[in-house]
């Protein structure tokens, strides 16, 4: 069952998987308010998400003419969707209370991400941005009415697929446990029942909404592990309804608000225009695409970026992707390898039919699959076909800096035609000793190097080609299947699984 759901989930980009549970939201709660169990008519709900959804819409257009900036379709959608679920809608046809705060929430929450902006980055949550200062503004806060008994099995049901599709449960549950404590420890200097209070917050509050849809938003939110971890945890702590600083109560949104601006601090985004200087096959299907930097960038070999190409019509897998940094911090260019599948989606279109000088959108830097700081510790790194690129920037980034590491690597490809970047791992031979075995698993194929195996990488090869193999650490980039697969080897020959690092990064469909 799990393999299926995870299957489906690869198949679908973060965004989408974000979209597709909140359009999956919307349509339970029209089914609740036609049976009465929400206090909305259907025709109230409706009118509410079309208000909110065309402002966004508008407003977002307007900035995006002005800033010159590419625009993001499906972020105007999510984040209409979430002002709907947590600004009560119109009741009974009345609008007079539902239109300020709505029209307010909505101009304010695509402003922010234009206005308050660092180097054409946005610092916070949009939604929550926008209802924290149209509180403060207007006197109108938002009621988080998603969060009913009647709603949580679906929001517990969905946001569940979405952690899974992201891989954020560690801030998920860091949250959870700052937010219980806190909550724990206002409820016991009250002299309040601890237990009843954690319930009710669960059941009767948009807790797990909050934590599935709006903290784990990756543009806001720290790039690496323990930083999420801690960002977590300090939203979770302010998170407690009864916490406050004299008149001044906190509110989910509030409490996001300052977790953004704690991202910020520990880990500055990093929004660049990127000129194609050049396009080079590196392989069958395999370009490496070569772009000029509008200024320096920081960053960590294995580490990636979010992408964005902006183009008309984009199919329903956006003008968005996340790839990983092929190049070292070393080289004055940043390269992008991408492999083309048969019908590829309108961004790879795009994106190989890009012009020399055409523009593309890299932002935030993230991701833990570098290596370790121990520079003694033996590195085994095994890639499937384009998963190769994290080790690419890590192999260069040695060869350039002549950093001695103990490094093999296994490199699985179809046929010997789909190697990407053999010139770079060769010379990581010659220069550093780097081993690199190239595992071709097409039968009938001409093996022109000592360092060939027609066979894919196994067991086996690994026990025969790794020297003391359970002591090393294992780098493992591709596509999901094939990861996961070699996890499960790798765990039974003997390697400790806190010795198997994985490539991830959300959206990888």
């Amino acid at each position: 069952m799990l393999k299926f759901i995870d299957d489906f989930l690869n198949k679908i980009t973060m965004y989408r998987i974000i979209l597709y549970t909140l359009i999956f939201l919307f349509i339970i709660s029209l089914i609740l308010s036609i049976f009465s169990v929400l206090p909305f008519t259907a025709v109230d709900l409706i009118a509410s998400l079309l208000i909110i959804l065309f402002t966004t819409w508008l407003v977002n257009i307007i900035f995006s003419y002005v800033y010159e900036a590419p625009i993001n379709v499906e972020s105007v959608y999510i984040t209409a969707l979430i002002l709907f679920f947590i600004i009560t809608p119109a009741q009974g046809g009345v609008y007079s209370e539902f239109l300020p705060v709505a029209i307010w929430a909505s101009i304010w929450s695509m402003a922010s991400k234009y206005i308050l902006a660092i180097k054409n980055k946005h610092i916070f949550n949009p939604a929550a941005f926008a209802v924290t200062l149209t509180a403060l503004t207007v006197g109108l806060s938002a009621s988080w009415w998603i969060g009913t008994p009647s709603m949580l099995p679906f929001v517990l049901l969905s946001g569940l697929l979405v952690v899974r599709k992201i891989k954020r449960t560690d801030m998920v549950l860091s949250f959870s446990i700052g937010a219980i404590v806190m909550i724990s420890i206002l409820s016991i200097m009250k002299g309040g029942d601890v237990v009843n209070t954690i319930w009710q917050t669960l059941t009767n509050s948009a807790f797990f909404f909050f934590a599935f849809i709006m903290l784990t938003e990756p543009l806001t939110a720290p790039t690496t592990k323990w930083l999420r971890v801690a960002y977590g945890v300090l939203v979770g702590l302010l998170f407690a309804p009864a916490l406050h600083i004299g008149s001044v109560y906190s509110t989910p949104e509030l409490a996001l608000v300052i977790g953004n601006i704690f991202a910020y601090i520990v880990s500055p985004k990093e929004k660049l225009l990127l000129k194609l200087k050049n396009r080079v096959k590196v392989g069958n299907d395999t370009y490496d695409f070569i772009f000029e930097k509008n200024r320096s960038l920081n960053f960590k070999p294995g580490q990636y970026m979010e992408w964005t190409l902006a183009h008309r019509d984009p199919d329903r897998r956006g003008n968005r992707r996340y790839f990983t940094i092929a190049s070292s911090p070393t080289e004055s260019e940043l390269h992008l390898g991408v492999k083309f599948y048969p019908e590829p989606s309108s961004f790879k279109n795009h994106l190989v039919a890009l012009p020399l000088d055409g523009e593309i959108i890299a932002h935030q830097v993230s991701g833990d699959f570098v290596m370790p700081t121990d520079k003694k510790k033996g590195l085994v790194f095994i890639a499937g076909g384009i998963g190769v690129t994290p080790f690419r920037s890590m192999i260069k980034y040695l060869i350039d800096t002549k950093e001695n590491r103990d490094v093999t690597m296994l490199y699985s490809n179809r046929a010997v035609a789909d190697i990407s970047y053999k010139e770079v791992f060769d010379q990581a031979h010659k220069e550093l000793g780097i081993k690199t075995i190239y595992a071709v698993t097409n039968k009938g194929e001409v093996l022109n190097d000592v360092n060939m195996r027609g066979n894919p990488i196994d067991a086996a090869m690994i026990q025969k080609e790794v020297k003391d193999y359970t002591n090393k650490i294992y780098y493992i980039s591709g596509p999901h299947g094939m990861v996961s697969s070699f996890e499960e080897m790798l765990e039974s020959i003997g390697v400790p699984s806190q010795n198997i690092k994985t490539d991830f990064f959300p959206g990888f469909a």
